[in-house]
C-alpha cells in the first residue's frame, strides 16, 4: 500500500541550513466524493482517499513524488503549480508541452529542488482533469520570510468550484456543435478546503497566516472575512509589502496570503464566505447558491451565525501590491508583441479561445522534447507547428507582452515559469492601450482580465 506521508532524509554538510530530501509516494485511484451532500460522484484521489494531501517542503528541499497511475481508465500527470522548474523543465508536468501523458499502470518520478518560498499549489494537467478531485496545496515554507515575526499560525485555505458530472463528458458538451457560443459549464456549488462547512478553530489576539488558493476550475471568487481585516503579504509567491484588505477576488490559479489579527474575546465566531464571480456564468441556473461559508470559531459553545448579505462586491486592488524586494520597473523590453484574446468557432461548430486567431492544438511529440532533440533547428519556430504558436526567445532577456481581451468575458492568464511584472491593467471597456508604468509594478503567475477592450501588459 502506497503512502501519502512524506519520508525526509537529511542532506549533509551541516555547517548550512540543512536541506531535505522528502518525498511522497501517490498512488492516482478512483474514489467517491460528495461534499455538497446532494450527488455523490467518482472522484480522482491519492492512495484511496480525498480530498488529497497538502505537499509541505522548506525552501531549498528537494522533492521527490513517486506517481502510479491506478485509475485504469484516464492518463494523468502532476503539475506543480507556480514553481519555476528553473532546470528542470522536464518535471513541469503538462502533457504534450513537457512530458507524455502517464497511462495508467505506468509510473513517473518527479523530482527537483524547490528554491521558491511561499504558497503554490498541484494538479494534474492533462485534458481538463484536475476539477474531477486531482488538486492540492503544495507549501514551501521560508525560515527567512519577512513576515516570519508577523504571525503566530498558519492555515490553508483553498477555494475551488465543484461539479456533479465528471470532465469528459462537460467537456465533450462544451466544446460542441451544440454549443457555438462557448457557453461555460456552471458549477453546482463552491467549496472551501473541498468542504461547506469548513471550521477554523482559533485562539483570541493571536495572528494568523492565512494561504488562499483558488484550486477552482473556472470560478473566480470574491472572499471576506466578516468582522476582520486582511493584510496581503504574499501574491503567487511573491512577498509584497503588507496592505489592508477587506475583500479579495480570487481568479482561478491565483494565490493570496493574508495575515488575520484575532479578536480578544471569545464571546462570538465569525464566517468566511468564498462567492463565485456570477459574472463569469452565460446564465444563471435556477437555484444556484454561489456562496460556501466557513467560520473562525473563538469557542465550541458559540453559535456559528450564517454570512451577512453584502450590499456591493468591492474587492481590493491587487495593482495596488509592491514586491517586498522593490524590483523596479524592468525597461527597454528586447522583445514585444501583442496577443489579441477572441473566441470562435472553427469549421466542427464549436467555440474556441485564439491568441491571434490561431487556437492551439497540442502536437504529437511534447514540445520539449522536440527542443532538446532538434538540434541547431531548435530556434526555428515552423519546427514546433503553426497551431503551438511558438515564439523563439533568447535566455535573460527582456519580453513585453500586451494582452487584449477583445471577448466580453473575462479571462485569468498565467505564466508557467516565471513571475512578471504587472506594468498596466486598464478598466472594463476603455478604448485604446495608454498606460503610465508604476516605478515598482506588482509582480504575478496569474492576473485577472475584464472583459472587451480590457488590455494587460507584463
Amino acid at each position: 500500500m502506497l503512502s501519502s506521508l512524506p519520508l525526509t532524509l537529511l542532506l549533509l554538510p551541516a555547517t548550512a541550513v540543512l536541506a531535505a530530501t522528502v518525498t511522497y509516494d501517490f498512488n492516482i485511484t478512483w474514489t467517491t466524493a460528495n461534499p455538497d451532500g446532494l450527488f455523490p460522484r467518482r472522484t480522482i484521489g491519492i492512495n484511496g482517499k480525498w480530498p488529497i494531501p497538502t505537499i509541505e517542503v522548506n525552501k531549498g528541499d528537494r522533492l521527490i513524488v513517486n506517481m502510479y497511475n491506478g485509475l485504469g481508465d484516464q492518463n494523468t500527470s502532476l503539475h506543480f503549480h507556480g514553481i519555476f522548474q528553473n532546470g528542470t523543465s522536464y518535471m513541469d508536468g503538462p502533457v504534450e508541452v513537457t512530458q507524455c501523458p502517464v497511462a495508467p499502470g505506468q509510473s513517473f518520478k518527479y523530482d527537483f529542488v524547490v528554491n521558491q518560498p511561499g504558497t503554490y499549489w498541484y494538479h494534474s494537467h492533462v485534458k481538463g482533469q484536475y476539477p474531477d478531485g486531482l488538486r492540492g496545496a503544495l507549501i514551501v515554507h521560508d525560515d527567512n520570510s519577512p513576515q516570519k515575526s508577523l504571525y503566530d499560525f498558519e492555515v490553508v485555505l483553498t477555494f475551488s468550484d465543484w461539479y456533479h458530472e465528471q470532465m469528459p463528458k462537460l467537456i465533450s458538451r462544451f466544446l460542441s456543435v451544440a454549443n457555438p457560443t462557448g457557453a461555460e459549464p456552471v458549477p453546482q456549488c463552491a467549496l472551501i478546503n473541498e468542504a461547506q462547512d469548513t471550521k477554523v478553530k482559533v485562539e483570541p489576539g493571536k495572528t494568523y497566516l492565512f494561504r488562499m488558493i483558488n484550486i477552482g476550475a473556472f470560478a473566480a471568487q470574491y472572499v471576506w472575512f466578516e468582522g476582520h481585516t486582511m493584510r496581503v503579504v504574499e501574491v503567487d509567491g511573491v512577498y509584497t509589502k503588507p496592505m489592508e484588505a477587506g475583500m479579495l477576488y480570487l481568479t482561478a490559479a491565483q494565490r493570496v496570503s493574508v495575515l488575520i489579527t484575532m479578536r480578544n474575546s471569545t464571546g462570538e465566531n465569525f464566517p468566511f464566505v468564498g462567492s463565485m464571480d456570477q459574472d463569469l456564468f452565460d446564465q444563471v441556473p435556477k437555484g444556484l447558491d454561489p456562496n460556501v461559508t466557513g467560520h473562525l470559531v473563538y469557542s465550541d459553545s458559540n453559535k456559528n451565525p450564517p454570512a451577512k448579505e453584502i450590499p456591493e462586491f468591492d474587492p481590493f486592488d491587487d495593482f495596488l501590491l509592491e514586491p517586498e524586494d522593490g524590483e523596479v520597473l524592468l525597461e527597454n523590453p528586447d522583445y514585444s508583441f501583442n496577443l489579441d484574446v477572441v473566441m470562435d468557432n472553427l469549421n466542427d461548430g464549436a467555440n474556441y479561445a485564439f491568441f491571434n486567431e490561431i487556437t492551439y492544438v497540442a502536437p504529437k511529440v511534447p514540445t520539449l522534447y522536440t527542443a532538446l532533440s532538434a538540434g541547431e533547428y531548435a530556434t526555428d519556430p515552423v519546427i514546433y507547428g503553426r497551431d503551438t504558436h511558438p515564439f523563439i526567445l533568447k535566455h535573460n532577456q527582456v519580453i513585453e507582452i500586451i494582452i487584449n481581451n477583445l471577448d466580453p468575458g473575462k479571462h485569468p492568464f498565467h505564466l508557467h515559469g516565471h513571475n512578471f511584472q504587472l506594468v498596466h491593467r486598464s478598466p472594463d471597456d476603455s478604448g485604446p492601450y495608454n498606460y503610465t508604468s508604476p516605478q515598482t509594478p506588482p509582480k504575478f503567475q496569474c492576473v485577472g482580465m475584464l472583459s472587451s477592450c480590457d488590455q494587460t501588459e507584463t
